[in-house]
């Protein structure tokens, strides 16, 4: 089974919990994303889910000069954010204990 249709749902609390650490920028975020194996993730899939969480108001942004070039735009979690983190992981952490017990006991 590929991994995109189980990560669909799980990137947007990965993306919250990387950046409630500190702030990052878009390229920054993929660095990360693809250092802890998720991959498959590329701009086309991070951009528009960074710009629907500013627009829902989880994240904010602000532009700062880049030492390396152009300047970046940088997502900072706000408290909204902070409360859908926290929310997404009581979720996560009880739909993930349930379903290891449905495949531990139904899969030989």
């Amino acid at each position: 089974m590929k991994q995109a249709p189980l990560l669909k749902g799980a990137l947007e609390g990965c993306v919250l919990a990387i950046i409630s650490e500190q702030d990052f920028y878009g390229y920054q975020l993929i660095q990360q994303l693809h250092q802890s194996d998720l991959k498959s993730i590329n701009g086309g899939t991070l951009y528009p889910l960074l710009a629907k969480l500013e627009k829902n108001g989880a994240l904010t942004s602000y532009i700062a000069p880049s030492p390396d070039g152009p300047d970046r735009k940088y997502f900072h979690l706000t408290p909204t954010g902070f409360e859908q983190l926290t929310d997404f992981k009581k979720h996560w952490f009880d739909f993930s204990k349930q379903t290891t017990e449905i495949l531990r006991r139904f899969t030989k």
